[in-house]
């Protein structure tokens, strides 16, 4: 029987193709469950021996076997992936793939990549697919490449760099980024970061969706706020719903990526993005995720003092950033919000009750202070 039940007949491996396209079908706007692994095959694969996915080995063999292949025309590329299923490929860009791909003739180049990424069942030859089509694939390609790249860890990245070479790119990496978390989704968003002055939508985009919780968004948070201008933006756009409470969410990350990416405290324009976002979820009000933003960042500030902290004039508005966040959390209204919401078993107010709302004086016995056990 096929090791994924309902795909495929019976004693024919499920393709990660067929995979990809089933856990896509069953959500469709959002990203895969645990980025579709484990794969099919996965048995298979941990009883041959070696590390068939190792991008520290890199690429060497991988283009001498397709070297060979596109110098002798009577192999099939059902042949090229029998041999390429136990060859060490990685799961980013190689160069030397690439330059394999461009010896050959465009044409047969192209059509192997596709043949290899609709039938593949092995992690190798599926890859090296996705990297032909690297350097030859066609708009017509677009959407075979997003479906395979769903399976994010493995192939993210490598469906980032196709995509990002085609016309209409960055529309299709909007589609995608969207659906993909962990490593597909970092190299997502920093091909987009590279795109902000090339289309008009990148920057609303980044503004708006780039972070989604992930803790690999440490890797990206700070290029995002960076090439954003987030600390214009937060000041222009401080009705805008969205845009606030994005912010909140890069504040978050950028607590906890240090040696990942440029912390909170080194930050330059660290003060100016807190000190508006404080103002503004006080202007629009308390909500779950408000209340989870204003908690973490107000133990941050008391904790962390800022790189530039020998300058007394900014450290004075860093400690105040702080009081102002720590007003909000103490309001009658934001610990009624923060009550139902633990109620309602909001994973923020649990994760805060559990963790953190001793330390910020949160377990008080008076009626306007949110309790765990409530």
């Amino acid at each position: 029987m096929s090791e994924t039940s309902g795909t495929g007949l019976p004693g024919t491996p499920t393709t990660l193709f067929q995979h990809a396209l089933r856990l896509h079908r069953l959500t469709p706007d959002a990203p895969l469950v645990r980025s579709g692994e484990p794969f099919p095959g996965a048995k298979r694969r941990r009883r041959q021996r070696g590390q068939l996915f190792d991008s520290s080995r890199g690429d060497a063999d991988a283009a001498k076997v397709l070297d060979a292949y596109f110098l002798d025309t009577r192999v099939s590329p059902r042949q090229l992936a029998i041999k390429l299923r136990d060859v060490p490929v990685s799961s980013r860009y190689s160069e030397r793939i690439g330059a394999a791909a461009l010896r050959a003739s465009t044409a047969r180049a192209r059509e192997t990549g596709r043949w290899l990424i609709r039938h593949g069942t092995d992690l190798a030859p599926v890859a090296v697919g996705l990297a032909l089509l690297a350097e030859v694939g066609t708009v017509d390609d677009i959407r075979l490449i997003q479906t395979i790249g769903l399976l994010s860890n493995a192939f993210g990245p490598l469906a980032v760099r196709a995509l990002e070479r085609l016309p209409g790119g960055v529309e299709a990496l909007f589609w995608f980024a969207e659906r993909v978390t962990a490593w597909g989704r970092v190299h997502a968003v920093d091909a987009l970061c590279r795109r902000v002055d090339d289309h008009s939508a990148v920057r609303p985009w980044l503004l708006r969706r780039a972070v989604d919780g992930d803790h690999l968004n440490g890797y990206f948070a700070t290029e995002v706020a960076r090439v954003s201008m987030l600390h214009e933006a937060i000041t222009q756009y401080g009705d805008d719903a969205e845009v606030v409470d994005q912010t909140g969410r890069i504040l978050h990350v950028m607590q906890h990526c240090e040696g990942m990416g440029t912390s909170l405290r080194q930050y330059p324009q660290a003060l100016a993005v807190l000190e508006a976002h404080v103002r503004h979820i006080g202007h629009l009000g308390p909500t779950a995720e408000r209340y989870f933003a204003a908690t973490t960042t107000a133990q941050y500030l008391a904790k962390e003092a800022p790189a530039w902290s020998d300058d007394a004039a900014l450290k004075a508005r860093w400690d105040k950033a702080q009081a102002s966040y720590l007003a909000l959390v103490r309001r009658a209204d934001w610990c009624s919000t923060a009550r139902e919401g633990l109620a309602a078993g909001d994973w923020r107010l649990t994760w805060l009750a559990d963790s953190m709302a001793s330390e910020l004086g949160l377990r008080a016995s008076d009626n306007d202070r949110p309790r765990a056990e409530e």
